[in-house]
């Protein structure tokens, strides 16, 4: 009798238990075919995807509180005035956040910077360098898009789909959804204003969310007022860079009446100087270069979202990048003073070289801008071996050499800069120009690619100097030779290649590592084996090459220093780096909302050193890139021809 009873409430029991999860499952399954609840779902794991590619972390809290809130507020308005095409405004959000989102991974794993509506003014390039943005998908990031496919097909396939259209074709409650409203729009302004101020692009997107952050940018205007151009002077500049100018410059007019011949390789780092992987010498050519002549190993980037471009023009004006987009769509409708035409005042010819195609970065407005008398573009070296966007660097120098020949039997001197393009991201070469084999541990890897890339530009220089030294160039020339802009950014490393990169730095591959380019000044009977320590950066190449040449500088602002006349400097940096990050000759310097929270690193010794940027090189770094902004915004307008 009492195994029957136990028996009976044991069914019960179960039949209680089936009965309540019964019952549990149905009620999820109702709200799940609300939008609001499942949309709201969707988008928060698809923040949480966002936020852990670009902010290297996961918070579930944290992106509760940032992103839900703003995507209510959407949803809101879909309550309040939608109804029989509800379903199709949730979807559409959905696929807007979404697109939001994956901007935003991609635009970090290239950039290392959140993405911003500016960056629409550069859909162009993007798409001209899709091969490099692909390269850094990862496969998983795919699934952001798994749902807006799922939906696309079910709306066209299935017949519950239809009814679950129909049935949720009316408006919520008004009341409901006001509540709703305010409260969302409430946080998201808690989110917003206290952290308006914050100079760190990277913490004002993490401490808003990406979301509001992106409106943020869009609503927000720059209230910062331009200075007078009568108040901007060369000695100001100096001063705040602690610059001196000595009565008597060494190694000035040192090059007086040679050719100047820049090289800018692409992507080219600094680590890559005398480095041996197994035993293999990496960049032979370039090492002899850097140890036979004025070698400066404490040289960093300075470009911003032009890259190249951005080489080009900080390198030919002394002026720094702008805050927002690349420096060849916004100043290039300057009059700008530049190099080329410094060194017309002193009789010289110039000409710029490079295989790509001209309107790439608009660059055929830029080199009318700087006075460049002709440019050699893609027209010039045709689809001969093409890699990447244009002819290879064997073209480029081959031809180039010869048109420089010409150049010199003028009887006016020449300037020349050459930028060299077949070791670019995503740096997978044909085999065929292969020149080196890689260790095991190095093959299929990113920072294998590099360095396999990276040896046959070397290669490529090395019968470029050949060349110019066989026909009589070299030894009648100043040569300039530096990286543009780094190769390998932490932020698109994955553990294998930091790996990598810790075994050849023999620490942890950093910011300072990443932005470490190297400068070479070469010149038959100019330089002797030297290498100078002094902190250098883009911005200073113009002032130390009229140095050399004997240029005087006095009535042309500029921004850099004559390297081999200074030995203090300060380095503002843009884009690669949140804003108001600098470099002194102590550190590398990364603001948190300000100063005071700012990371500091280390350039030199050891990397838990105490050396730290101060915050009156952070107020000068500041002042700097705004007294730049200020002049080359206020130059007047260039007359096209």
């Amino acid at each position: 009798m009492y195994c029957i009873l136990f028996i009976k409430q044991s069914y019960i029991h179960t039949s209680y238990g089936k009965e309540v999860i019964h019952l549990s499952w149905s009620s999820i399954k109702r709200l799940l075919k609300k939008p609001f609840v499942l949309f709201t779902i969707i988008l928060l794991l698809k923040g949480y995807l966002a936020w852990a590619v670009t902010f290297g972390e996961v918070l579930p809290w944290k992106v509760l509180l940032t992103e839900i809130p703003f995507v209510w507020l959407l949803f809101s308005l879909v309550e309040w005035f939608a109804s029989k095409r509800k379903l199709t405004w949730y979807m559409i959000i959905n696929l807007l956040v979404t697109a939001i989102f994956f901007a935003v991974i991609m635009y970090y794993k290239y950039y290392g910077v959140i993405v911003t509506y500016h960056a629409l003014e550069q859909v162009n390039q993007v798409t001209a360098v899709s091969n490099s943005v692909f390269s850094l998908l990862a496969p998983y990031y795919l699934f952001i898009f798994t749902d807006i496919i799922l939906f696309f097909i079910l709306s066209f396939r299935h017949t519950k789909f239809k009814q679950w259209k129909r049935h949720i074709a009316h408006k919520g409650s008004r009341r409901a959804v006001s509540v709703l409203f305010i409260f969302s729009l409430i946080v998201c302004l808690f989110n917003v204003l206290p952290n308006r101020a914050s100079m760190n692009e990277i913490t004002q997107a993490k401490e808003m969310g990406i979301l509001s952050y992106e409106a943020y940018t869009i609503f927000s205007k720059d209230k910062t007022e331009q200075v007078p151009m009568a108040d901007i002077s060369q000695q100001s500049i100096d001063q705040l860079k602690g610059a001196t100018v000595p009565v008597n410059p060494i190694h000035w007019q040192a090059a007086d009446g040679k050719n100047v011949i820049i090289i800018q390789l692409e992507s080219f780092q600094n680590f890559l100087i005398n480095l041996k992987i197994d035993g293999q010498e990496i960049t032979p050519n370039l090492n002899k270069l850097a140890n036979s002549n004025f070698y400066f190993p404490n040289f960093y980037q300075q470009v911003g979202q032009g890259n190249t471009s951005d080489a080009e023009f900080m390198v030919n004006t002394s002026f720094y990048i702008p805050a927002v987009g690349a420096a060849t769509q916004n100043y290039p409708d300057k009059q700008l003073p530049s190099l080329p035409k410094l060194l017309k005042e002193k009789g010289y010819q110039s000409a710029t070289f490079h295989t790509n195609n001209v309107e790439f970065w608009n660059r055929r407005e830029l080199y009318a801008a700087l006075g460049f008398d002709k440019y050699y573009a893609q027209e010039f070296f045709e689809d001969e071996d093409v890699v990447f966007f244009g002819a290879t660097d064997e073209v480029l120098y081959d031809k180039t050499a010869a048109k420089l020949q010409e150049m010199d039997q003028q009887p006016e001197p020449f300037y020349a800069q050459v930028i060299s393009m077949t070791a670019h991201h995503p740096f997978t070469i044909p085999e065929d120009k292969y020149k080196m084999t890689l260790p095991e541990r190095y093959e299929g890897t990113f920072v294998g690619d590099y360095i396999r890339a990276q040896n046959y530009a070397d290669y490529a220089l090395g019968l470029f100097i050949e060349d110019l030294k066989k026909n009589g160039v070299w030894d009648n020339s100043l040569i300039i030779t530096y990286g543009d802009h780094m190769g390998l950014p932490m932020y698109s490393l994955e553990r294998k290649d930091e790996n990598l990169m810790q075994e050849i730095y023999g620490h942890e591959y950093s910011y300072k590592d990443m932005l470490n380019i190297p400068l070479v000044i070469s010149g038959t009977g100019i330089t002797s084996p030297r290498v100078l320590e002094q902190l250098g950066g883009q911005v200073d190449i113009l002032p130390t090459i009229a140095n050399l040449v004997g240029a005087s500088l006095d009535s042309q602002i500029h921004f850099g220093q004559d390297l081999l006349n200074q030995s203090e400097n300060i380095l503002p940096e843009r884009y690669y780096l949140p804003t108001g990050s600098f470099l002194s000759d102590k550190a590398l310097f990364l603001p948190g909302n300000g100063y005071e929270d700012g990371t500091h690193y280390p350039l030199a010794g050891d990397e838990d050193s105490n050396a730290t940027a101060t915050e009156a090189e952070y107020e000068q770094a500041m002042k700097l890139l705004h007294l730049s902004d200020s002049y080359v915004n206020q130059l007047p307008d260039r007359i096209k021809k």
